[in-house]
Order: C-alpha cells, then sequence, then structure tokens
C-alpha cells in the first residue's frame, strides 16, 4: 500500500511540476546552457580572486569588515547561481520541461 501511494506521489508531483513549469521555461538544448555555465564559472572565478587578492593584500592579518562583506556578497553569488544551476538540472532530470535535441555547445 505505501509503494503505490509513494509511486502515485511521484506521478501526481512530476504532473503537477510539469504543468507549472514547462510553460514558463523556453525548450532548452544543451548549447543553450553554454553561457548559464560560463556565467557561474566567472561567479566562482570572482569568489576565488577575491579571497586571494584579500590574502595578498592583508599579508595574513585579519581583513577589514568591508573586505569580508565583499567576499561574502561573491560567495552569495556563486551560491545562488550554483543552487538555481542544480534546480534547473533536476527539472531537467525529472523531465518537468521539454528540451531539444542538440550539438554539443561551442565554447569560446
Amino acid at each position: 500500500m505505501k509503494k503505490r501511494l509513494l509511486i502515485e506521489l511521484e506521478r501526481i508531483r512530476k504532473e503537477i511540476n510539469r504543468e507549472v513549469i514547462n510553460p514558463l521555461v523556453p525548450e532548452l538544448a544543451l548549447a543553450d546552457l553554454a553561457p548559464l555555465l560560463t556565467m557561474v564559472a566567472n561567479a566562482r572565478a570572482d569568489y576565488v580572486k577575491e579571497l586571494l587578492d584579500l590574502a595578498q593584500t592583508t599579508e595574513g592579518e585579519a581583513p577589514s569588515l568591508e573586505r569580508v562583506n565583499e567576499l561574502r556578497n561573491r560567495r552569495i553569488i556563486f551560491e545562488e547561481l550554483v543552487t538555481a544551476t542544480n534546480a534547473l538540472e533536476t527539472v531537467i532530470q525529472r523531465e518537468y520541461m521539454d528540451v531539444k535535441d542538440s550539438q554539443k555547445p561551442k565554447l569560446a
């Protein structure tokens, strides 16, 4: 009985998510994701670069609150983009949206 309920729950969840999400997002192909992945990579690079710059300019001393806030802001941006990208991946995996057949993305 429990297994059947869980199977039905999954079916209904998929149906509802697809009804809500699919009309709101464009049909994507793998090549469409390259700008998104580049954006996340740039956010990661900004975060790591800020950390390294911070270490260089403070010469091992505790940084100012202003500098820590800048580092935090870059982390928030990076983590939010990663979380959103993971949500998109889940949407694709669970077939809540349509995807196009496509070729591999062209990297710049």
